[in-house]
């Protein structure tokens, strides 16, 4: 059975992937959806404290590596960026890119996303090393497709993240150790990035630069914002995955 890791965004858990995962087990996939380091619903705020993308990449690497064979990884949000960087690590099947952060070297495409990295830029000079989400940029910004209840249900289980990771990826002309960057050459295995039409996060021209970047084939979904692994809509997302995932690994065998 081919495995599927699925890679949670900043402020996020594993709980992503509560829904979304469905329809990737009942095509035969196994689902996996680990908490990154610090973002389990008992860790401390300050398990966070000086973790780097690179951390967390590592960390997927070794979720990939003791598996039987090469999974599929997918990631959300900053979690797409973590997938390309474990990538790189470890030996992976094909990857599923929902919004992704751009890598080292990429500027955001919008007014907000620009507006956005400067807030964290400035937001994360006050903090010990964990940043709290801002409930308000969230609901207006990421969860703005839910109901209120769903929106609420989810900002309830938002975690801190690390401030370092978060500047790595979003102020990434500030990290001299080019945390972020894929290096030369291909990626080495196919990939798929998908956007959201109106998702102000990373936007579809940002989503599809990063594309380009790696090689990968590009979706836009139609009238959708961030939050492509719950908001309404959610089940044609999964369904392009999936269906990417078919015509991929039945050219591959």
């Amino acid at each position: 059975m081919t495995a599927i890791v699925m890679t949670h965004g900043a402020f996020c858990g594993g709980w992503t992937f509560d829904g979304f995962s469905a329809p990737f087990e009942a095509a035969g996939f196994q689902v996996l959806a680990p908490d990154l380091r610090g973002h389990g619903a008992d860790d401390p705020a300050d398990r966070v404290v000086g973790v780097s993308m690179s951390d967390y990449a590592a960390d997927i690497a070794r979720v990939c590596a003791d598996l039987e064979e090469p999974p599929i990884l997918l990631g959300h949000s900053m979690g797409g960026l973590v997938a390309l960087l474990a990538a790189r690590r470890t030996p992976v099947k094909a990857l599923v890119l929902l919004a992704p952060s751009p890598p080292w070297g990429m500027m955001g495409a919008s007014f907000e996303e620009t507006a956005t990295a400067f807030g964290v830029q400035v937001a994360s000079l006050f903090t010990g090393g964990a940043l709290y989400p801002d409930h308000g940029l969230m609901r207006a910004f990421s969860l703005d497709r839910l109901d209120k209840a769903g929106r609420e249900a989810a900002v309830a289980r938002l975690r801190p993240e690390s401030a370092l990771a978060v500047r790595e990826t979003l102020n990434w002309w500030l990290d001299p150790f080019m945390t972020t960057s894929l290096g030369p050459g291909p990626i080495g295995a196919p990939a798929l990035v998908i956007a959201g039409e109106g998702d102000v996060v990373h936007s579809p021209a940002t989503a599809r630069a990063v594309a380009d970047r790696i090689g990968a084939g590009f979706r836009q979904m139609p009238g959708m914002s961030h939050w492509l692994v719950g908001e309404p809509g959610w089940e044609g997302v999964a369904e392009t995955a999936l269906s990417w995932l078919k015509d991929d690994l039945s050219s591959a065998a």
